[in-house]
């Protein structure tokens, strides 16, 4: 291999050029981080700087290449070499620690694994169709997560990871006050629900999940009473009377038959002037950057059939389901919150 980075060839443009060079090794610093985040090192360094050697013993880690994996992270920010092989955090090294209310350690550690490994795949994606975590693994992620609970554990904390900020910005921009019993469907451990309930004294909420996913939750005392736990699958019922029925990044985990199969059950059980409410990133025109671009991409991956959508074919696919779509509400996140009600 080369010892020199390439250089921009005469007559082009150097920015353009070492532009593209970062885009293309973007894979190379999803696995700084994510060995990062799997060797704990911000959590070591929680305390104040540390030698390099001592930093490998308490990491497991040989120092030679600890320092090279520390060194050109903090070429990137993420970390700082504060004296001769010492290293200290940063402001963006301080989101990989455990401990942090905006952590993204979990998030990391799953990017680095299966997700990583489905997207060398992509190319297979684009050409057949066929997600890519299926053609590596031949099952469904789901499936896999069901039978690697180690592994699934990691996604479900990256999931509460990427969520928080969410949850604030839905509480933000959307007014659950003319509510009175609110459904979230695939609600995971319940943290939304719980936040919507804390916010709104007046609503009762019912958490639906699968029975191992919702099994180990325990509804804080302050909302005994207005909280219930139900375990089920959505593709099969859900809990009816409910005047509005929240779900959260989980119709873009399906294909449109799969998703008019979920809707319809809500469209049956919902009680009169109900609504639905879908918290997803909705893809705008236009060449703009917009995360819901690259998420999309990751569900051709990891999924067999998820898609994020377009306000058209939210439009469309909920028409198709009975319900009609009445706006889509914009957050300071990148997730919107689409409202639909039932069909005259």
């Amino acid at each position: 291999m080369s010892a020199e980075a390439p250089r921009s060839p005469a007559g082009s443009d150097p920015v353009l050029f070492d532009r593209l060079i970062a885009m293309a090794s973007g894979a190379w610093v999803t696995q700084m981080i994510h060995v990062a985040a799997e060797l704990g090192l911000a959590d070591q360094l929680a305390g104040g700087e540390r030698e390099v050697n001592d930093l490998a013993a308490a990491c497991g880690a040989e120092a030679d290449g600890l320092f090279r994996l520390l060194r050109g992270l903090a070429s990137l920010g993420i970390f700082q070499e504060s004296s001769p092989r010492h290293f200290a955090l940063t402001p963006l090294a301080e989101l990989l620690r455990s401990d942090h209310p905006q952590s993204l350690r979990q998030f990391a550690r799953m990017l680095g694994d299966e997700h990583y490994l489905s997207w060398n795949d992509l190319l297979h994606s684009v050409r057949t169709g066929e997600g890519a975590f299926h053609h590596r693994y031949g099952e469904s992620v789901f499936a896999w997560y069901q039978k690697n609970p180690r592994r699934a554990e990691i996604f479900d904390g990256a999931m509460g990871d990427f969520s928080r900020l969410q949850i604030e910005a839905v509480l933000a921009a959307y007014d659950f006050s003319g509510i009175d019993h609110l459904v979230d469907v695939g609600g995971g451990r319940g943290l939304l629900l719980q936040r919507v309930l804390t916010q709104h004294g007046h609503l009762r909420g019912t958490l639906f999940d699968q029975p191992q996913v919702v099994a180990p939750v325990v509804v804080p005392a302050a909302l005994e009473g207005r909280m219930q736990v139900h375990g089920g699958d959505f593709f099969r019922e859900v809990p009816a009377g409910a005047d509005a029925y929240l779900l959260k990044h989980i119709i873009h985990d399906w294909n449109d038959g799969a998703c008019l199969t979920i809707l319809g059950h809500i469209r049956s059980a919902m009680a009169p002037g109900g609504r639905v409410l879908l918290v997803e990133q909705v893809i705008p025109e236009g060449n703009d950057p917009f995360p819901g671009k690259l998420l999309d991409l990751n569900m051709l991956v990891m999924t067999e059939g998820g898609r994020e959508r377009t306000p058209a074919e939210y439009a469309s696919l909920l028409g198709r389901a009975g319900l009609e779509l009445q706006r889509i509400v914009p957050t300071p996140a990148p997730v919107s919150v689409v409202e639909a009600v039932a069909a005259g």
